[in-house]
């Protein structure tokens, strides 16, 4: 859409400037004379030179004494919903000059092909903006503080119960949320389940896949719904459209698209904008399966080089999450030294500590087809932001043919806590008793390790 600015609209601009010094003060670090039109040029400058000298902007009769420059005066007309449309419009239009500035600025340097320096004004240019939020004034309404965190934390549920108790309740909006796991370890599965859980509780989910087919994402979808193999949705198409029909009545939308391998953020922000816009909707979670395949857009990097690109790309989903402020969810893969690993630590992160820094949770998982055989999954918590949850694991409940993931039975929660104890007894308890003490001074039975290795073995054998 092209956008005309009028002298009419420029001089409209000059009278929210000077109709409130709050506005102004924000506006005024973005505030250029050159922008302007030329007969308002000289007004621009003197409205800066008077703020800067006496810290308040100059009255309209200084304005037109000095300038020459009549500016209606619209303080008592102004609403906030007209200071929000004049921010927003004000931002663009001096980000719009400021480009065609930097436009016409680099037809030299093209010419002696100074690429870099163009692409410096250019972006330069772009990155011109107004602050929106001046963050939270520390000092002001502790108690609501407290309890707007007690709202606003963990009200995003994943589907599994268990899982949510370690984050204090679920994700949060704004998050950067990595799942990480070994090559077939189960990243993409995992991840297809929560866009489904999510968009099955009502929300609008985008599931970006950078390696599998939109189709066969589909069908995947299609057996965690119904229940059937994937071999039955094939079979089933009918009952399979009639059973989708009636859950989307309720759900939000669910939209899954394959991108190229080598996809950047501005490549998913440009999707994500035009997405929404087309569909007239919000999108509230975006899952993008997975980073490692993704490409930095800040720096030219080789595809090799591992850890480079992804200290950038891992930066840039940051920002990206924060910049969009819904769920977000991303994948990459462990390495090599975590295969035979039933325990993984940050060692094991394919491309090293700037996907841990960047993360606000770093969740392993580990399933390897044993486990999935006898439906399990998993999952351990590497980091965690907002909770406590560091180094603790759970076990979920894996169906080889629907490959739905969901929580475990009550009685099956309640067997793998056992199990997890008794291992931890056999880790970590001794029959030798410490110096000048005895095994029944210890409080502790002639063998523990045999009475726990026979509870182990029948917990086993009862969960087979």
């Amino acid at each position: 859409m092209s956008e005309d600015y009028s002298a009419d609209l420029q001089q409209l601009y000059l009278e929210f400037l000077l109709a409130d010094k709050d506005l102004f003060v924000r506006c005024n670090a973005i505030l250029e004379s050159s922008y302007f039109d030329r007969q308002f040029r000289d007004t621009v400058d003197f409205i800066q030179k008077h703020a800067d000298e006496y810290n308040d902007v100059p009255m309209l009769e200084q304005v037109k004494g000095v300038a020459g420059v009549e500016i209606s005066d619209v303080r008592d007309k102004l609403t906030t919903e007209h200071k929000n449309w004049f921010m927003d419009n004000f931002e663009q239009f001096c980000r719009h000059k400021a480009l065609e500035a930097a436009i016409l600025k680099s037809a030299d340097m093209l010419e002696n092909k100074e690429y870099g320096t163009v692409e410096g004004i250019i972006k330069a240019a772009t990155e011109i903006g107004l602050a929106k939020n001046f963050g939270t004034n520390y000092w002001d309404d502790p108690a609501g503080r407290i309890q707007s965190i007690k709202d606003n934390r963990g009200q995003n549920s994943s589907g599994w119960e268990t899982f949510d108790r370690v984050l204090y309740g679920g994700f949060n909006p704004g998050e950067l949320n990595i799942f990480a796991g070994g090559s077939g370890s189960g990243k993409s599965l995992f991840m297809q389940n929560l866009a489904l859980n999510w968009a099955l509780q009502g929300k609008n989910v985008v599931y970006i896949s950078l390696e599998l087919s939109e189709e066969l994402c589909a069908m995947r979808l299609d057996a965690m719904l119904t229940g059937m193999s994937t071999k039955d949705v094939m079979k089933n198409s009918s009952d399979v459209e009639l059973r989708v029909k009636m859950a989307s009545k309720k759900a939000g939308k669910l939209q899954v698209i394959q991108m190229k391998n080598g996809t950047t953020v501005n490549d998913i922000k440009a999707y994500m904008r035009e997405y929404q816009i087309q569909h007239n909707l919000h999108v509230d979670a975006l899952l993008v399966d997975y980073l490692d395949l993704m490409m930095p857009v800040t720096v030219k990097v080789n595809p090799s080089d591992q850890f480079i690109k992804d200290k950038f790309v891992s930066e840039e989903l940051r920002n990206l999450a924060t910049e969009l402020g819904i769920l977000f969810v991303t994948a990459s893969q462990l390495n090599r030294s975590a295969v035979d690993e039933i325990e993984f630590d940050h060692s094991h992160i394919a491309g090293g500590i700037s996907k841990i820094n960047t993360a606000d949770n770093l969740i392993g998982i580990f399933s390897s087809r044993a486990m999935r055989e006898r439906g399990r999954v998993q999952i351990q918590f590497m980091k965690t932001r907002s909770s406590s949850g560091v180094g603790s694991k759970l076990d979920l409940a894996f169906n080889m043919d629907s490959l739905k993931i969901e929580d475990l039975d009550p009685d099956e929660q309640e067997d793998e806590g056992a199990v997890a104890s008794i291992y931890q007894k056999l880790k970590t308890k001794s029959s030798v008793a410490p110096a000048g003490e005895t095994v029944a001074e210890n409080n502790m039975d002639a063998n523990p390790q045999v009475d726990a290795t026979d509870r182990l073995k029948s917990l086993l054998r009862k969960s087979q």
